[in-house]
């Protein structure tokens, strides 16, 4: 068994329009990073459309119409917000990055492989239950792990997510559902002011660690090791679902964090332990954010790197 890479040229055409950080060239410095020799066992997969089954698991189908019919015909854009785009090929994007999450669900359980990395956009983490935010349409994390749960009978399936960002929507996805558990490192009241200590879920658990503008690598590390860890072991997951996005990068201009590359490394290893010990080392690794093309890279590689066991 080895990781996948899934991944689809059309998440190169969902156009955000001009000066926009959720952009293309994301995807582009991405996959140029594990073009590198040291990826050539890296096996690459086509990400699948979501079916309306999968996606109606996160999403009522009033929500799923909503975004899909609202995509243009034209070369054109359609603002569902001011920062959340749609044009002429966002709806299959759409439909391929949380497809892609769940074929690495199916890829996963079935043995197929240990782990799985999506390279996909738009991003998912900020899509609520019936609403559209922060460059994501459909929820691709949140899809996954109720795929885990629902489809394949994992009992305790978790969500983790390092992007700098809050992910309100997986929180606001899974909240109520059992079996289910998200945790978030993030910056506090940056966008969207949400993932305070206090919201810790319903019949799912959440865990939410938000840290001040300028957190560096070591206390990021101790908050890391010393609230989130022990609380992901102490629910035992079953299965694991990662929220990866690196826009906590020193580098980054949406936010102030300020982690290092080789922290990407680490927090990854550190989770790739708490799956070996209670998942069988059963892991989904879903890009989110990261908005400084040289440091998404560089911290792809070392998230890959460390998925692979390099």
């Amino acid at each position: 068994m080895t990781t996948l890479l899934f991944t689809h040229p059309v998440c190169l055409q969902h156009d955000t329009g001009d000066y926009h950080p959720e952009c293309a060239d994301r995807i582009k410095a991405v996959l140029a990073a594990l073009e590198a020799e040291e990826f050539s066992t890296l096996p690459r997969e086509e990400a699948p459309h979501a079916t309306m089954e999968q996606l109606m698991r996160a999403h009522p189908l009033s929500h799923i119409d909503y975004v899909l019919d609202s995509v243009p015909n034209s070369d054109s854009h359609h603002h569902l917000d001011p920062d959340t785009i749609l044009s002429r090929y966002s709806g299959e994007a759409a439909l391929r990055a949380a497809g892609g999450a769940v074929a690495a669900v199916d890829a996963v359980a079935k043995g197929l492989a240990r782990n799985a990395f999506c390279a996909v956009r738009p991003p998912g983490h900020h899509a609520e239950r019936d609403a559209a935010m922060g460059f994501c349409f459909f929820n691709n994390a949140a899809v996954a792990a109720l795929h885990a749960r629902d489809a394949h009978g994992f009992k305790r399936v978790a969500v983790v997510d390092f992007d700098v960002h809050h992910g309100n929507g997986t929180q606001h996805i899974l909240w109520d559902e059992a079996g289910t558990f998200y945790a978030s490192t993030h910056q506090e009241h940056a966008f969207p002011n949400t993932g305070f200590p206090e919201e810790t879920g319903g019949d799912g658990i959440m865990v939410n660690v938000p840290l001040p503008p300028g957190t560096g690598s070591a206390d990021y590390r101790v908050a890391f090791s010393d609230i989130l860890l022990p609380k992901l072991r102490a629910f035992q997951p079953d299965f694991l679902i990662i929220s990866a996005g690196f826009d906590a990068h020193a580098a980054d201009p949406l936010a102030h964090l300020r982690l290092t590359t080789a922290d990407f490394g680490w927090i990854t290893r550190q989770l790739l332990d708490v799956a070996s010990e209670f998942a069988g080392n059963r892991v989904v690794s879903v890009l989110e954010g990261g908005y400084d093309l040289r440091a998404l890279a560089v911290s792809v590689r070392e998230h890959v790197r460390a998925l692979m066991g390099l």
